[in-house]
């Protein structure tokens, strides 16, 4: 320290200083390595009317950089899937804008690392999936979750051969279910995003959530209005993409206010689980499970109600039908007084007969 400087005047000449030393290396490393100080990562909407892909990625690769199409705009819950695009608008609807640390092609992958806190470390691999080119994003979280050792089983759900599953029609990426015994059919649903129906009347409905629209669905106060339809369904539940564990990940919002409010729509509206499933398969199978389930178990309150026998009831039976019995079967009874003790035990025994 200089005589006569303060502690404030010091630090705020060792951080000019470093900045010096940061601006000096990054313009050694752009003269010396162009390839390893790209421009910034951007996304922005895609401009194609009706693509299933709503996003543009520019990735800073070479002297122009790499343009793609992509489902989401980071790989949060699962791998994102892309697609090769015509090009860069020359005038993007920008969405996000990232400065990039590097970005380098090893072989079949690209892998990117942005200037930022979270969220920074992606790769792009370039792979064939059913005989067609494919471009897949991932994180090293995503890449564990797409195989969380686990199968999924085959077995029919409930039994059922074929389980049709009515697709809510704002429902933009739906479920596949091409590892079930499934049909799919699109319909507006009053609640829910798939469902079962009986006689046009939806029995079961399963409300799906990424981590990412749960929490802004919990935050913006959207979930109670939400919960409130589903719990007017006779089988209802919501499913989210995810752990549980990565609501305490959160960096965007206070992990304790996101569990807080879970606790509290749980406490609000017991008859609507809300069910966290690991990753996107895994929340797959076990709404198709749900659903499967929910049908069969309405289809046994159905018999119960129209074809089983009716229970017999505990009420004692009055003197009137006990004497109308009695005469029924040949025995000789008053209009008024004591019934006989043996027509009584008769009559009890004739009971237990037809239970």
């Amino acid at each position: 320290m200089s005589r006569g400087e303060s502690p404030a005047q010091v630090r705020s000449r060792d951080v000019n200083r470093a900045k010096g030393r940061s601006r000096c290396r990054a313009m050694w490393c752009a003269t010396a390595y162009p390839d390893l100080v790209p421009d910034d990562f951007l996304i922005a909407h895609n401009p194609e009317d009706g693509s299933r892909l709503p996003y543009l990625l520019r990735i800073p690769l070479g002297p122009e950089g790499v343009v793609l199409k992509a489902r989401e705009t980071w790989p949060r819950t699962g791998k994102v899937y892309c697609h090769r695009a015509t090009g860069w608008p020359s005038e993007p609807d920008l969405v996000e804008r990232v400065p990039t640390r590097s970005c380098i092609r090893r072989g079949a992958s690209i892998d990117l690392v942005l200037d930022r806190g979270r969220e920074n470390r992606s790769q792009f691999v370039l792979t064939r999936a059913r005989g067609r080119e494919a471009v897949f994003w991932q994180t090293a979280r995503t890449a564990k979750q797409a195989r969380p050792a686990v199968s999924l089983p085959t077995a029919r759900g409930s039994g059922i051969p074929t389980l049709e599953i009515v697709v809510d029609s704002h429902e933009r990426y739906a479920w596949p279910f091409d590892h079930q015994q499934v049909i799919t059919r699109r319909e507006g649903l009053p609640a829910g995003d798939y469902a079962v129906e009986v006689a046009g009347r939806v029995l079961a409905s399963v409300e799906r959530k990424s981590l990412v629209d749960l929490v802004s669905t919990l935050t913006s106060g959207r979930m109670r209005y939400l919960l409130a339809d589903l719990s007017s369904l006779p089988t209802a539940a919501v499913v989210v993409e995810d752990r549980y564990s990565a609501v305490f990940r959160l960096d965007h919002v206070r992990p304790a206010v996101v569990a807080d409010a879970l606790g509290e729509c749980q406490a609000r509206f017991p008859t609507v689980p809300i069910v966290f499933c690991e990753t996107r398969a895994l929340a797959q199978e076990w709404t198709y499970r749900f659903l499967a389930a929910a049908l069969a178990h309405a289809g046994e309150e159905t018999h119960v109600e129209t074809a089983a026998t009716p229970l017999t009831s505990a009420r004692a039976a009055s003197p009137g039908e006990v004497r109308e019995w009695a005469r029924e079967h040949g025995y000789a009874v008053s209009d008024r007084g004591r019934i006989p003790r043996e027509v009584r035990a008769a009559f009890d025994a004739r009971r237990e007969a037809t239970r």
